[in-house]
């Protein structure tokens, strides 16, 4: 009967968010206070229902309701809890059931604390975003239904992807969802605003926390995803440019290029055209992004290979809104006023510049992740692009950035000195030159250039850091008073020196593992003992053990270093009970110089097992720098200019009697 129930709340839902379309819309369009106030219920009503059927399918997972189709097929009685719980997004009816309830929370958002949101604007913003969760309720109802029933009921059911029994899969996909989906409001926002014709700085003061909340998740949502495949898969990597990895990637880029370009519309009232050009790509991208996992054109670990009508319904869906918002686009643009102008050396420069960068950066990696399936559907031939094509385009746009992204800050809006910003930087620029020639001190192995990498890194971090300084007048004033200007700072700019210290570190990180990461396979029999990266490790055997559904093969190494104890590693050998799959679980040493990784095989008839080592300097700090970022984010947003949002906009014309000014 719960099934039903979510069931039957999902068709309301899908009714509510019909109406939710039409009739704000065509109240903004009449200018009637009454048809626009209907968004707001209409928006709460729909996240309530949504959030029943979502429950609903819980309690099914949580249960093993196993008469119920999607329980049966990705669930399992012996898992324990919170893998049944996170087992409701491990497949793809559940997760777009997920997806549309956060399209919905987002709306609600805006219905519940968009009170300073002129009417029309919010009228209009609310319908749009209630068309985009008509559509993906209609898509999951129609090709996707999570409350199918099975009859006869099986005793017990599939289970979930051993890979994804883990930790990190448990909040992965809610985070990245939350940065997909959340990209959705600044499309709605923008949407809206060509509908009226109007952009100006208080628009863009509404759309950034949205856009800042929705970056903050695809970036803890992206590294959550890293940490898991480090982990989870074996493969002694961080990142592999796998297609479905590049799907989050670029809206992230093009998001990142959004908040920047907000920030010069609100400070300067410039880059409107291309704000609003951004905010649609990004969304677009998003909803590529979905496309190509659920399309089933994808394989790989992270999608899910459907059959080809989702992948038809869903492409229906991006051409639809990224069609038809680009078409509004083409022919509301030329009416958007273009907004102030500015020196080519100011902080509006600098962003530019950002924006430029960060585009052509998403371009690439989009030609190279599509490149293979165009050129699949055209002739059939099948090549991969890998890191050899990305790092060859993505890091040489990658490096001006990084170069330039300390000086940013330092610029003056409108018209700026760009030898006093420098001189600004210089002990920036003298720790930058330090670790260059210590690094090259310290390595007696190339790459050659990865010192200069550090040295990036550390520019990116000490010029963060110099920005507040400067602010702070830090050795220009007594201490008592640059404490009492940093306890006064605004949170953004605090929030802006975290985020930018944190790719700098993550620069460092990415550097490290890349230039100077050490690998050995080999074959080890119980008593044999070799060496990596000033390590020796002796491996003691390997002994079966019993988790709660699954079995393995757990091997012991005791690690020393100098003769001293380190450590005891425990890679092992998983066999999953429901579906029987094998796993390999890795045995990692975390220190602040790198991880010691180590990953059993397959045992060879002579007994000895195959064993797969790696040593990966500084690869924490990749993970570090994406926190500082999200914890950079979370700073900026608690900010109580963005908290309070814009004063309303002076209307231009008299309002309508009973409409509420502008």
């Amino acid at each position: 009967m719960i099934i039903e129930i979510g069931h039957f709340a999902l068709i309301l839902a899908l009714l509510v968010a019909a109406a939710q379309t039409v009739i704000p819309a065509w109240g903004a369009q009449k200018r009637d206070v009454r048809l626009m106030a209907f968004g707001e219920p209409a928006a709460v009503s729909q996240v309530i229902l949504i959030l029943i059927a979502f429950l609903a399918l819980m309690h099914a997972y949580v249960t093993s309701d196993f008469s119920v189709l999607n329980v049966a097929e990705n669930s399992h009685s012996s898992k324990p809890l919170i893998y049944r719980i996170s087992g409701v997004w491990g497949n793809h009816e559940g997760s777009m059931l997920l997806w549309v309830l956060i399209l919905a929370i987002f709306g609600a958002a805006v219905a519940v604390f968009g009170n300073n949101l002129p009417a029309t604007l919010r009228a209009n913003v609310l319908s749009v975003q209630s068309s985009i969760a008509l559509a993906f309720l209609l898509f999951i109802l129609l090709t996707s239904n999570p409350f199918e029933r099975l009859d006869p009921m099986p005793a017990d059911g599939r289970g979930l992807n051993p890979i994804l029994q883990d930790p990190a899969l448990a909040f992965h996909p809610p985070f990245l969802y939350m940065g997909y989906v959340g990209f959705s409001l600044a499309f709605s926002f923008a949407i809206a605003a060509l509908i009226e014709g109007r952009t100006d700085a208080a628009w863009a003061r509404w759309v950034r926390p949205w856009t800042l909340l929705a970056w903050m998740c695809l970036t803890i949502g992206i590294a959550m995803g890293s940490w898991w495949a480090y982990y989870e898969l074996g493969w002694g990597g961080w990142w592999f440019w796998d297609p479905v990895e590049n799907a989050s990637f670029m809206p992230w880029l093009a998001g990142t290029a959004l908040l920047h370009s907000a920030l010069v519309m609100e400070k300067r009232e410039a880059l409107k055209v291309w704000t609003i050009l951004l905010a649609i790509l990004t969304f677009s991208l998003s909803l590529m992004g979905t496309f190509l996992v659920r399309s089933g054109v994808l394989s790989s670990v992270h999608s899910f290979a459907v059959d080809p009508e989702r992948g038809v319904f869903v492409l229906t869906i991006m051409a639809l809104f990224t069609g038809g918002g680009l078409a509004l686009f083409a022919i509301r643009a030329r009416d958007l006023a273009q907004g102030g102008i500015f020196s080519p050396i100011s902080r509006e420069g600098s962003l530019v510049l950002n924006n430029v960068l960060l585009t052509a950066a998403c371009v690439t990696v989009l030609v190279g992740t599509l490149y293979p399936l165009a050129l699949e559907s055209l002739t059939g031939d099948k090549i991969s692009v890998g890191p050899p094509y990305f790092n060859a385009t993505f890091i040489p746009l990658m490096l001006p950035l990084l170069l330039a992204l300390p000086l940013g800050p330092l610029l003056a809006w409108k018209r700026a000195d760009l030898a006093a910003a420098m001189e600004r930087l210089i002990v920036a620029g003298v720790l930058s030159i330090i670790v260059l020639v210590a690094a090259f001190a310290l390595t007696d192995r190339g790459p050659w250039l990865a010192p200069f990498g550090f040295a990036i890194g550390v520019w990116v971090m000490a010029g963060a850091l110099s920005e507040t300084a400067f602010r702070i007048k830090l050795g220009q004033a007594p201490m008592a008073e640059s404490l009492r200007r940093l306890t006064n700072l605004p949170r953004a700019a605090v929030g802006t020196t975290l985020a930018h210290f944190g790719v700098g570190l993550m620069v460092c990180g990415i550097v490290g593992t890349s230039a100077y990461k050490s690998e050995s396979i080999l074959l080890m029999r119980p008593g044999g003992k070799t060496e990596i990266a000033g390590y020796e490790l002796t491996f003691r055997g390997a002994a079966p053990s019993k988790g709660p559904n699954y079995t393995e093969v757990l091997g012991v190494f005791d690690v020393t270093r100098g003769g001293s104890a380190v450590t005891r590693l425990e890679p092992s050998k998983r066999l999953y009970d429901a579906p029987p799959q094998p796993t390999s679980e890795a045995g990692i040493h975390a220190s602040w110089r790198g991880d010691l990784y180590a990953v059993m095989g397959d045992q060879q008839p002579d007994g000895g097992f195959a064993v797969r080592l790696y040593f990966h300097p500084l690869v924490r700090f990749i993970w570090i720098g994406a926190v500082i970022m999200f914890i950079g984010g979370a700073i900026s947003l608690s900010d109580r200019r963005l908290r309070v949002g814009a004063p309303r906009r002076a209307s231009r014309t008299p309002a309508p009697a009973g409409v509420p000014a502008e």
